[in-house]
């Protein structure tokens, strides 16, 4: 019979300041610089610390300085374009308030996560606090037992949770209706659209503000126009070249990200299709890959980048402040239509 042998896990920052009742700015002080702080105060914190054994992650405070955050950012996504924008975002933020932060990658072990693994290897790692990226921040069990574990932590993509955990996202039913809009004043009238991941929040925005926009100027979807795919490439190639085959098919096709709108380009190419004579091809981030394919992409700017900058520093109020803070859901509304060769004006 096997024997299993359970460690007690890490305590975190907030439970040393509950348990010492003070908050987590003085629990902050007491570790990076203790000449701010009241002795009795510091004993305090160090009888928190040793009754919960919290060990704060050496290396990284060590590398990042006196006064600092040990924050997490977990990825788990398919889209190359999105995750570099995140992490842009998120360095330059810690860079700026003087915080390290540290990337877990949980694509290595291929499909599904185990939600209980993960979030013991985030115990482990002795993290103040945690950005948790589409497509994890969906996944409402790892959430769960993220909140269970007491590691403050921002939502990216989601508006709304049942979780006292603060939630950072873009306006895409807005953004997209503007850019549905967009194709519909090019004189476009049967539009495609392939919709994102049904897993993600967002993807169900994108493609009511589709819907809202076509409804708004009365013209008729049609149902064999909607596609499902995954946000990948390889989506948007299968997504796009069954509507591109259709016998009447669309004279333009909405994307809802720009690596499904390059497989539709990529679709489009392989029938010697002109884009955007032919058909539009529109998409959705603005990532670099928009840029870099032809003919270039004509997107949805989602400030991605802005995104990860509001959530650390979101992060970093809501950890180091005496006055505790209540969950909120920040909503950034600003909507670009970035236009590039992939759309034109129906001839």
């Amino acid at each position: 019979m096997e024997t299993k042998i359970l460690k007690k896990r890490s305590a975190t920052l907030k439970e040393v300041a509950e348990r010492a009742g003070v908050s987590l700015m003085t629990v902050s002080r007491v570790l990076n610089n203790r000449d701010l702080v009241k002795q009795d105060t510091i004993t305090k914190v160090e009888a928190a610390v040793e009754a919960l054994n919290y060990r704060p992650n050496i290396l990284a405070r060590s590398l990042a300085g006196g006064n600092s955050l040990v924050i997490g950012i977990v990825y788990h996504n398919p889209s190359s374009g999105y995750l570099s924008e995140i992490l842009v975002g998120a360095m330059t933020a810690c860079r700026e308030l003087g915080h390290q932060l540290v990337l877990e990658d949980l694509s290595d072990g291929g499909g599904d996560i185990d939600p209980e693994v993960v979030t013991h290897r985030l115990q482990k790692m002795g993290l103040d606090g945690l950005l948790l990226t589409p497509p994890l921040s969906a996944n409402s069990v790892l959430v769960q037992k993220l909140h269970d574990s007491n590691i403050p932590t921002i939502l990216v993509g989601r508006q709304k949770t049942q979780y006292d955990f603060s939630t950072v996202s873009f306006n895409d039913q807005s953004a997209a209706f503007a850019m549905t809009q967009y194709l519909i004043e090019l004189g476009h009238k049967d539009i495609g659209f392939i919709v994102g991941s049904i897993e993600q929040p967002f993807s169900g925005r994108r493609k009511d503000g589709f819907l809202q926009a076509m409804h708004h100027h009365n013209i008729y979807v049609n149902d064999a126009f909607i596609k499902q795919g995954d946000y990948t490439f390889k989506s948007g190639m299968e997504q796009g070249g069954e509507l591109l085959d259709l016998e009447n098919p669309p004279t333009a096709i909405f994307a809802s990200n720009d690596d499904m709108a390059a497989g539709v380009i990529a679709a489009a190419h392989s029938r010697n299709l002109d884009i955007p004579n032919s058909v539009s091809i529109v998409g959705f981030d603005d990532t670099e890959l928009s840029s870099a394919i032809w003919p270039a992409l004509t997107t949805v700017r989602q400030p991605i980048s802005n995104i990860a900058k509001n959530s650390i520093k979101l992060l970093h109020d809501n950890i180091l402040t005496d006055i505790p803070k209540a969950a909120s859901s920040t909503i950034i509304d600003t909507v670009e239509i970035i236009r590039r060769e992939s759309a034109a004006a129906i001839k």
